[in-house]
């Protein structure tokens, strides 16, 4: 197994547009096929993976609403990008439901899967919530993640994709050319087969001049020993691939289903720390499951 880890900020006060952070608890988790919390941070190890190489993402509560601050660099951006991982995570509880917000080093996002199952494992596991499921109140709406028998149920919303002309800053970023261009939130690029994904290599200098936020890249084909695999790119950001990204298989899951006939699909991320994923499309929502454990806690000062 592998460890996916990502830093979950978590403090005692209520949200606040004006005062600052006060001190979070930090706590490193680790998780199989999902997610972290609470700096707290949390790994989610990825089922088959090396435990050597961790894929890194974080979880931090912080003061301000939902809704995407006016301020230029928030606090909370600030962190994330100290941080330097995929994604770092910002929870917060209002009543019996919590605030939950995603940042990159480089942006604020909309949606992180991974990030949002281990903030869940945080609080059901490390800070004993009386419940077998989290509600979070996110820029993608209501999300809700349940556990049973240990295994973390994570609510998506779906994405379909729809034909798409390629721009030519991401084509010509492209050493191989997919057979097919789609678009939901990400560009999503279809291959003849796993040896393509693997072999992709993206120029860096031409794919930073486009930006897309907070969207990116999805290359995908039928897998070897899983039902598809994908790689994730996003141009103009820090970590040009994210080892493993929940978020896509909001739309991978749809496109796939749809191809080879199924409602349940085993997916592998295929990055060099990979990970894998249990899928299921279900109506308008996707459905990722994963397991994760406590790796790690402390304190940081603001």
């Amino acid at each position: 197994m592998s460890l996916y880890t990502q830093e979950i900020f978590m403090s005692d006060s209520e949200y606040s547009t004006d005062e600052p952070l006060t001190k979070p608890k930090l706590v490193r988790q680790t998780a199989q096929t999902e997610l972290d919390l609470n700096r707290h941070q949390a790994n989610p190890l990825k089922k088959g993976l090396d435990p050597k190489k961790p894929t890194s993402s974080g979880i931090v509560a912080e003061l301000e609403p939902v809704q995407k601050s006016k301020k230029p660099r928030s606090e909370a951006q600030k962190i994330a990008f100290e941080n330097n991982l995929s994604e770092t995570a910002f929870f917060v509880r209002k009543g019996k439901n919590f605030h939950l917000r995603w940042f990159t080093p480089d942006i604020e996002m909309d949606l992180c899967g991974h990030a949002t199952l281990a903030t869940a494992h945080c609080i059901l596991s490390e800070l004993k919530l009386e419940s077998e499921k989290v509600i979070f109140e996110t820029l993608s709406g209501e999300l809700e993640v349940s556990l049973n028998n240990g295994l973390y149920l994570i609510d998506l919303p779906r994405r379909d994709p729809i034909s798409a002309s390629l721009p030519d800053e991401i084509k010509n970023a492209l050493n191989v050319q997919p057979k097919i261009v789609l678009k939901a939130r990400d560009y999503l690029l279809v291959y003849e087969n796993q040896k393509e994904i693997e072999d992709i290599v993206i120029n860096r200098e031409v794919f930073d001049q486009i930006n897309i936020n907070p969207g990116g890249v999805i290359v995908t084909a039928r897998g070897e020993n899983c039902d598809f695999v994908s790689r994730f790119f996003t141009p103009q950001a820090t970590i040009l691939e994210d080892p493993v990204t929940g978020s896509a298989h909001c739309t991978l899951t749809p496109y796939w289903s749809n191809e080879i006939l199924k409602k349940r699909m085993n997916a592998q991320q295929i990055s060099e720390r990979k990970g894998k994923l249990s899928c299921e499309l279900k109506k308008d929502r996707v459905e990722i499951s994963g397991k994760a454990i406590t790796y790690f806690e402390g304190y940081i000062s603001l």
